[in-house]
């Protein structure tokens, strides 16, 4: 399966039988520098080729020879459009990945509509085309789309008219995937992203298809759906997806599937959902609550703390990042924090992956993490005694400064944490082992701290202007300063060292003095 007029196309088609299942997300512009002719005509005689096979006879009412037809002419079939790729995250192929494993029917089930009259100059009491002819010729399309050229050439001519006349009248889940697909990589483009929101039916007619028991369908719709939400139309489809109804299917999903990649998709979604605009989260986020967003999210962590503790797959790993940064939108939504703040389970599962010693594996996690009990912290404050004597949370925070280094915010919210525990260190009433203890990791850490106070002069004209770090970070470094002082001078009485049970060299403390006391104000 080829574009004619590219054989380059030909050849790697043919490398890439048993690719994958579905077309992710339409790729950067700079992805098609390559420069390849696709005649006009050629796109428009593969969207005829769609037509519901009871409709084709009547669609010359709707779709005119003068709109197929109206980009023969010689100029523009010579036109250079953007290059189509074979790379494996545009091809689609026939092959299915694993099902859903559940069963989304049953009590949510929702009923496909019968639409008599969509408005689209079709009678959708048709049949849509057979499977082979979507997998030859609508999975051309499919990669076309990503295409801004392509993509607008195909809604110039009629593509969402006969893609909704297909929908209304498809049985096939393969079909429907392909559908589906296309719209998705159109609605990466403005122009075609309008033709989409002003198609009356199409929206609806795919919010519908919410309710199928197909994964790859299940995730080229929450593809759309996010791309909707992240585009200039983002009220149009918060207002398709506002029910009730159709928020809980979104949430059951999340909750019961197996499908890896489906759940990454819907995670994915639900993150769109809280960080679109501010009209969007107002009139969904309410819902969401109510249906029990917050606990659904903790126990995905908590689920895939399991995971990452027991067996370490990386393909969970995005999966892990997706839940996280949800929960970290969450807990900073005025009305709605609390929930998710409060939770002293959720408290314990970020301080156990702040404590994960294999950090470079799942590093922005940690990051996240780290963010989240500073936003914990800061609503209930009840949660700081339990972790201002936990050494191995404070050493995993340390860790976590080079996976920060370019992220202000988050540097900030560490350095917030870590001047709340050792505000909490009353070194003068410890012990010497204690406060050995305290030391040793500070020690550990030396070349971490040190690295983070030199990064921070690249960033110190921001801080400067807004104040964002600067005061968590001398407070930090004024208790540790304190503490090594306090460690210094217990350290001469030769009893203690004998008594030490970890053994920190007086070098090391001398070095991380002289480096608080160069950086702190």
């Amino acid at each position: 399966m080829a574009v004619p007029a590219d054989p380059v196309i030909e050849e790697e088609e043919e490398e890439e039988q048993g690719g994958p299942t579905h077309h992710p997300s339409a790729p950067s512009h700079e992805f098609f520098d390559l420069s390849t002719t696709v005649d006009p005509s050629y796109i428009i005689s593969l969207i005829r080729k769609l037509l519901p096979l009871d409709s084709a006879s009547q669609s010359q009412s709707t779709f005119s020879e003068a709109a197929w037809d109206g980009h023969n002419t010689e100029e523009e079939r010579a036109a250079p459009s953007a290059s189509v790729s074979s790379d494996e995250n545009l091809r689609s192929s026939k092959n299915k990945s694993e099902n859903m494993d559940v069963d989304v029917s049953g009590e949510f089930s929702h009923p496909r509509g019968e639409y008599e009259n969509t408005g689209n100059g079709f009678e959708d009491s048709g049949v849509s085309v057979g499977e082979d002819t979507w997998d030859e010729y609508g999975c051309i399309l499919w990669d076309l789309a990503a295409s801004k050229t392509h993509a607008e050439l195909m809604v110039d001519n009629l593509i969402l008219e006969v893609l909704l006349a297909n929908l209304s009248v498809c049985k096939s889940e393969r079909v429907t995937e392909i559908i589906i697909g296309i719209i998705g990589n159109l609605a990466c483009h403005e122009v075609p992203m309008k033709h989409i929101v002003s198609t009356k039916g199409l929206i609806e007619i795919i919010v519908d298809k919410l309710f199928l028991d197909d994964p790859q369908c299940l995730c080229e719709m929450c593809r759309l759906f996010t791309v909707g939400l992240q585009s200039g139309e983002s009220i149009t489809w918060g207002e398709a997806l506002q029910s009730e109804y159709i928020l809980h299917q979104i949430l059951w999903i999340a909750e019961n599937t197996l499908n890896l990649q489906l759940l990454e998709k819907i995670m994915g979604l639900i993150l769109a959902i809280l960080e679109s605009q501010k009209k969007v989260v107002d009139a969904l986020l309410p819902h969401m609550m109510k249906l029990g967003l917050a606990n659904i999210l903790i126990s995905l962590l908590t689920f895939e703390m399991g995971k990452l503790m027991n067996e370490r797959l990386p393909e969970r790993y995005s999966i892990l990042d997706l839940i996280l940064r949800a929960i970290e939108a969450l807990s900073v939504m005025n009305d709605h924090s609390q929930e998710i703040c409060s939770s002293k389970e959720l408290f314990q599962l970020i301080c156990d992956l702040v404590k994960f010693p294999d950090k470079v594996e799942v590093g922005n996690c940690c990051v996240t993490a780290a963010v989240l009990i500073a936003n914990m912290l800061s609503d209930v404050a009840d949660h700081a005694p339990e972790i201002s004597q936990d050494l191995c949370l404070f050493g995993g925070l340390l860790d976590i400064f080079p996976f920060a280094s370019d992220d202000v915010d988050a540097r900030n919210a560490l350095w917030s944490v870590i001047a709340r525990i050792l505000v909490r260190i009353q070194e003068t009433e410890m012990s010497f082992s204690s406060v050995n203890h305290y030391v040793s990791v500070l020690v550990r850490k030396i070349d971490l701290i040190e690295d983070e106070l030199l990064n921070q002069q690249v960033y110190s004209a921001h801080e400067q202007e807004t104040g964002s770090t600067a005061d968590a970070r001398n407070t930090s470094l004024g208790r540790m300063i304190s503490i090594l002082n306090q460690w210094t001078a217990a350290n001469e009485n030769d009893e203690n060292n004998v008594k030490a049970e970890v053994t920190v060299r007086e070098t090391d403390v001398k070095r991380l003095l002289d480096c608080c006391h160069k950086f702190s104000k």
